[in-house]
């Protein structure tokens, strides 16, 4: 388990934990995974979960395409959950852990 762990257990729920860790541990860290998404044209959004204020949304489509399918796959594996389900479960919770992982608007140092 991860160092997010008992932060991240009350944002998503027990279940959730290892798989966002996983992504988490996939993308070396929350500075890797913010990468991922501006490299998707994803950046506002994403930036808006690292930032303060209100976080914007984004559909479960965005995340199957910034996430890849093979890591996808693999989660939903893990996790027990199907792909569609996981994806739609991700959209909701990455903003929140992205959001609680950066308190004060600023990326953790890697």
């Amino acid at each position: 388990m991860g160092m997010f762990d008992g932060l991240l257990g009350g944002i998503v729920g027990a279940g959730m934990v290892s798989v966002v860790n996983n992504i988490l541990e996939q993308h070396g860290g929350v500075q890797g995974v913010v990468n991922q998404f501006e490299q998707n044209g994803l950046g506002a959004t994403v930036r808006s979960w690292v930032a303060t204020g209100p976080n914007q949304p984004i559909a479960p489509a965005d995340v199957q395409k910034t996430l890849g399918p093979e890591l996808l796959q693999q989660l939903s594996q893990k996790s027990g959950m199907p792909v569609e389900e996981l994806a739609q479960k991700l959209a909701h919770l990455l903003p929140q852990a992205v959001d609680k992982l950066t308190p004060d608007g600023t990326l953790p140092k890697a």
